[in-house]
């Protein structure tokens, strides 16, 4: 049976995009209808790597990248790999990803990422505290870890890059690092601390807060959205057994978003990234913020209770089933930093959202303003939701969200 309901305004998709755009017209007085067939926040956001990383102003795609992405590629060990099986339909975005790998374009995109991030720690700050959840937020910074002196040295460059976009990072050798991280082994050869960066303890249960507040005051129709069609006085969005017919929708569902959005008249080049963790239960984990070896690709990430190793990059879409390989190789990653580590208590597979650009669709469907597309963060979508959510609210307003939703409008492509 089909249940007809209507609202002010529809949003698809419950990961912490969806969740905070929804808190956040909930608390401007809006009504709102979650559509998502998943409990809300316990997909990608739930199994990330934790971090507010307003320091990640670099996109996947760059000239460094580009000069090494066969390797990369074709490399079951590699930190960025691609299925086979999936080539085929990874052709075009990749076509695409090559493109904004140059230099004028990575550089581009660079600056368009580091304006979205601006404030991130802040706003994460006031979003915790409306959702009673602060003590889940440790400000405690994040470390990128060079294993070898050489590696160290040939980071400046980049780091100075991020410095000129406004990025707060130190440089420490292995002295200091030894010091701030004492069980670390002592051969690394630097580190660079971005000394402002935050990162969720428990990204599950801060997940679950957000959801309890949108929750309070909004409905949760559990049911995937499989169609959306446009009428003159609104848009219906349908199902199993959905049938609701909203003034204003947002396309929020991460990884699933491209279909609907080709519903609603846009064409974007979104596809999948393959996100891996596995966890260590400890009563202390092993680090006290969270660590990147950077030439492998993951997150050391302490977290409530256990240790969670987090990252890697493959491409792969929605439908095979996870690598065990990848497993494996976080596994052997994290024991070559502590080898006493036994087996995993956990593992977990998840969705990213990642179009060739390292840059979100923020903004109206090309076939009107009734619809918002919100989709595409790849692996900042938890760093960069509270943005996101002001830049909707002012979009359904009829507010100017400013200069930071340019580099993220759809018409992009």
């Amino acid at each position: 049976m089909t249940l007809r309901q209507t609202t002010e305004i529809a949003v698809i998709g419950a990961g912490v995009v969806g969740l905070t755009i929804a808190l956040e017209l909930i608390d401007q007085g809006r009504e709102v209808v979650l559509v998502d067939p998943g409990q809300p926040g316990m997909g990608a956001s739930y199994g990330n790597a934790g971090t507010i990383a307003g320091y990640a102003t670099s996109p996947v795609g760059t000239p460094d990248v580009l000069r090494s992405l066969p390797s990369l590629l074709f490399s079951r060990t590699s930190p960025l790999a691609i299925r086979h099986r999936a080539l085929p339909s990874l052709a075009p975005w990749l076509l695409r990803f090559l493109h904004q790998s140059l230099p004028a374009q990575a550089e581009r995109n660079a600056r368009g990422i580091a304006a979205l991030l601006t404030g991130a720690a802040e706003l994460w700050d006031d979003l915790a505290l409306r959702v009673q959840g602060a003590g889940i937020l440790q400000r405690r910074g994040c470390l990128y870890l060079y294993e070898t002196p050489q590696a160290f040295t040939q980071a400046w460059s980049e780091l100075d890059r991020r410095r000129a976009l406004g990025v707060e990072v130190d440089l420490i050798g292995p002295d200091g690092l030894v010091d701030l991280e004492p069980n670390l082994p002592a051969t690394l050869g630097g580190a660079a601390f971005f000394t402002g960066a935050t990162f969720l303890d428990d990204p599950g249960r801060m997940m679950g807060l957000i959801a309890a507040a949108v929750l309070d005051k909004a409905r949760h129709l559990q049911v995937r959205a499989e169609k959306l069609s446009r009428r003159p006085d609104g848009v219906v969005i349908e199902g199993p057994g959905l049938h609701l017919h909203a003034r204003r929708v947002v396309i929020a569902a991460g990884a699933h978003s491209r279909r609907l959005a080709a519903q609603a008249g846009d064409r974007i080049p979104l596809d999948t990234e393959r996100g891996y963790h596995v966890e260590w239960d400890m009563a202390e984990p092993l680090l006290t913020r969270p660590a990147c070896p950077t030439a492998r690709g993951f997150y050391f990430c302490p977290m409530s209770g256990r240790l969670r190793v987090a990252g890697t990059v493959e491409l792969g879409g929605l439908r095979l089933p996870p690598s065990p390989h990848r497993i494996a190789r976080l596994v052997e990653g994290a024991r070559a930093f502590f080898p006493d580590l036994g087996p995993p208590d956990r593992e977990w597979m998840g969705f990213r959202p990642s179009l060739p650009d390292s840059l979100p669709v923020i903004g109206p469907s090309a076939g009107g303003s009734e619809v918002i597309l919100a989709f595409g963060h790849g692996h900042l979508g938890v760093t960069m939701a509270p943005m996101t959510a002001r830049i909707v609210a002012d979009l359904l307003a009829g507010r100017d969200p400013g200069r930071v939703a340019v580099a993220c409008r759809p018409n992009r492509f």
